[in-house]
């Protein structure tokens, strides 16, 4: 991408940026910084949203930054701008060189290790990110039409809305570092979604669906999308709580991702030097079922979190990061890594491709067969409230779903609560199901956990 990154809807090209970096790199050491660190960035989209067949909202977007990181030593400044003149920048490097020659020093910081930070070649893998969308305004509602207007056809019972959106957008980013890093690439996100009401006044219920992909010919087709956000709506219509017990309890496989995120957040750097983090010192525990595998590849072509390198430039590499159950790695930036007296492991921004495997799973362990695993609980499809714990792992969350009768849906659910402990259900997960789906950088199927408190009325 050079040039021609104008004719994509960008403002400003490859060149612009690597010339960028290298003044403000240049700037840093004529100021006196002993490193820095810079990432300039631009993104561009537009979304559009139609409620009940009516435009609603056009809104298109566009931001640039240039973010800069300097050290004095063991001290470290920061500061940002979106101006990208030559007297604005050179501005933002001298307020970052001054905040951090008026900062206390911190024996960890400081720039990834030389040996940690990815190659040219590595740096410039093709991971197949960047593929714009040219629809325009009119083309979005009309998609956007389409998607609720199925939602409607789909069943009388579909009586509101609360809209259809679609959006479209890309970005790309040039970064280096005074250690020899020099990296970047353009990624695309894409998206459609509704959010139709069924039924009418004290029977109502709502539910969503939508498609998110980097290229907008694979999204599902906008009548796919309303249609199954309007099953899933009408589904809940007759809702009923439930008395307390204690009962097996399935979770919906994109529900499942949230139970990974709290995993991850749980065994990263900042968590964990912290020490407010449940899975403090896990690294070769059993902390999963010990059918369970997790695994990350960051190069995995259109991937929702691939990354040839992340956020400090360091390389990214699969691995597996539990083992039948077992800890076998943490998600560490080179500040974390160094306050835990370890080595990054190329996580600064977070984790990339997650996929929760089992080895008990089958191919024919979908939906049906995870509900007849059941058999007899809770299968979850909402989620609501915070209820997380990230020191304790003590879990409870709001919950919305369907009660399992000898492994088939009876009735709809709804104002319940789900309690428990992250550390319990994760090692009390007895199944996981074929029935995968990716949320973001994270793939799972449904997971049935032994057994959780159910609190109702």
């Amino acid at each position: 991408m050079s040039s021609a990154t104008q004719a994509q809807g960008f403002a400003y090209t490859r060149e612009q940026f690597q010339s960028l970096v290298e003044d403000v790199l240049q700037h840093a050491q004529v100021l006196g910084a002993s490193e820095a660190a810079v990432e300039v960035s631009e993104g561009s989209g537009l979304s559009v949203s139609v409620r009940k067949g009516a435009l609603e909202n056009v809104e298109r977007n566009r931001d640039k930054s240039l973010g800069v990181t300097l050290f004095v030593g063991r001290r470290r400044g920061n500061a940002s701008s979106s101006d990208f003149s030559r007297a604005a920048v050179e501005q933002t490097v001298k307020a970052a060189y001054d905040i951090a020659r008026f900062t206390a020093e911190d024996p960890a910081a400081g720039l990834p290790e030389p040996d940690d930070i990815a190659s040219s070649a590595e740096a410039a893998r093709d991971l197949d990110l960047f593929h714009p969308w040219a629809v325009d305004a009119d083309a979005a509602a009309e998609l956007a039409r389409r998607c609720e207007g199925a939602a409607f056809d789909t069943d009388r019972g579909i009586t509101n809305s609360e809209g259809a959106g679609v959006s479209a957008q890309q970005s790309h980013f040039w970064a280096g570092n005074t250690r020899g890093f020099r990296g970047g690439y353009a990624s695309s996100r894409h998206s459609i979604s509704v959010a139709p009401i069924a039924g009418r006044g004290a029977d109502m219920q709502r539910d969503a669906w939508y498609s998110s992909m980097r290229d907008a010919r694979e999204l599902s087709s906008p009548e796919s999308v309303g249609r199954y956000a309007a099953e899933r709506a009408l589904s809940r219509l007759h809702a009923r709580k439930l008395g307390t017990r204690e009962v097996p309890v399935l979770f919906e496989a994109p529900l499942v991702a949230g139970l990974v995120g709290s995993f991850v957040q749980a065994t990263s750097g900042g968590s964990l030097y912290r020490k407010a983090s449940f899975l403090l010192d896990s690294l070769g525990k059993a902390v999963m079922a010990d059918h369970l595998d997790l695994d990350e590849d960051p190069h995995q072509r259109k991937g929702k979190a691939s990354a040839p390198f992340d956020d400090e430039g360091v390389r990214t590499s699969k691995r597996r990061v539990v083992d039948g159950g077992v800890v076998q790695t943490y998600f560490l930036s080179s500040y974390s890594a160094r306050k835990l007296g370890m080595r990054t492991t190329g996580h600064a921004g977070g984790s990339q491709n997650l996929r929760l495997s089992s080895r008990r799973t089958q191919p024919e362990d979908h939906l049906d067969a995870m509900l007849r695993k059941l058999h007899r609980g809770l299968f979850v499809t909402e989620l609501m409230g915070q209820g997380v714990n990230g020191v304790t792992g003590d879990y409870s969350r709001g919950a919305a779903g369907f009660w399992v009768e000898n492994g088939r849906i009876v009735h709809p659910v709804h104002e319940v609560t789900i309690a428990s402990n992250l550390r319990a259900m994760l090692r009390n997960a007895v199944a996981l199901g074929a029935d995968e789906y990716t949320g973001g950088g994270k793939t799972t199927g449904s997971l049935l956990v032994e057994r959780m408190t159910v609190a109702g009325s």
